[in-house]
């Protein structure tokens, strides 16, 4: 319930991915109350199991209402819920009742509204867990928070998308101290909180083992239980034990690319590597995260040696990146 992105037609939705049930948008982040995505074939895609739908009201209540209504139909069987949320995603316009509540030191109308956007979110996920309690699913559920990317800088009332009458100003993310935002492969722009709360079973404080949200697959999978037959050639790696042990991962390749291919980047221990362009255009990038976090000095021409071994590695992940499922 939620957002999609992942093919904006019906017949490219999550019921055709393994999914019993599907609400939101089929495309990206959309309007907060006309539920609508930019301007053009796919702009209205709000649907439900594949029909499309129009309804009233702002769009993280509603997704939130949707993951609610489906954990109080649900019986004591294991169950699966992915509930990708718009908000902080622009445009944002949020209802008076959450902009009260804001304090009065944010001034601004955008950043009050983003302020109010980040508080109505948190009450959704809490609404959420709040029906796992109430149906006596909360001790035995694994909960994952998570994001897609850093915060955005950019003009929040995007005239791409059909009118909403949302505040103009830019969005106030904020990463720092990490250089760059989101669609970039700067920390900023890649570096994302993940809070997981599992009862009985997360050991309570923080983990500095670097994981990436492609971890996921191989780790629920694993927790549920599903053993494949073959080589799925899932990206990522079962990190179960980080969560119950905080055991440390072993060093190894951590894979990005920006939107359009513009940019690659790879990640090995506290060195990352940034390939901007290809061929005559390509640029690169070498920082050492362990004493240069904010990514200010670029060490590609004082550390050849490091810059071959990573330039090596990411073809080598971009090769096995190429690798596909088969359909059946």
């Amino acid at each position: 319930t939620g957002k999609w992105h992942l093919g904006s037609l019906p017949e490219q939705g999550p019921n055709h991915f393994g999914f019993d049930h599907s609400y939101g948008s089929l495309a990206g982040g959309v309007s907060p109350w006309n539920h609508r995505y930019k301007q053009g074939p796919v702009s209205q895609t709000w649907h439900r199991n594949e029909k499309l739908i129009e309804e009233a009201g702002h769009v993280t209540d509603l997704i939130a209402a949707e993951a609610v209504k489906w954990i109080d139909s649900r019986g004591a069987a294991p169950f699966f819920l992915y509930v990708p949320f718009t908000a902080v995603h622009l445009p944002i316009k949020e209802p008076d009742e959450w902009l009260r509540r804001v304090p009065d030191t944010i001034k601004g109308d955008v950043p009050r509204h983003y302020a109010a956007c980040v508080m109505h979110l948190d009450d959704a996920v809490g609404r959420i867990v709040t029906a796992l309690e109430k149906k006596g699913h909360r001790d035995n559920t694994l909960l994952v928070f998570t994001s897609d990317n850093g915060g955005s800088t950019v003009e929040n009332n995007d005239l791409k998308y059909p009118d909403d009458n949302c505040p103009n100003g830019k969005l106030v993310g904020n990463n720092k101290p990490w250089r760059g935002q989101k669609g970039d492969l700067y920390e900023g722009g890649t570096r994302v909180p993940t809070i997981v709360s599992w009862p009985g079973r997360a050991k309570p404080g923080k983990v500095h083992s670097p994981v990436q949200i492609t971890d996921w697959m191989p780790t629920l999978c694993t927790i549920a239980g599903f053993r494949p037959d073959r080589d799925l050639k899932w990206d990522g790696t079962n990190i179960a034990l980080v969560l119950t042990e905080h055991t440390e991962l072993p060093i190894r390749p951590l894979y990005a690319v920006a939107p359009g291919w513009r940019s690659r980047s790879l990640r090995l221990g506290n060195w990352k590597l940034i390939v901007h362009g290809e061929g005559n255009a390509r640029r690169v990038e070498l920082f050492d995260l362990a004493h240069d976090p904010a990514e200010s000095k670029n060490l590609a021409d004082q550390q050849p040696d490091k810059l071959k071994l990573l330039l090596g590695k990411l073809d080598e992940v971009a090769a096995r990146d190429r690798d596909a499922v088969a359909k059946d």
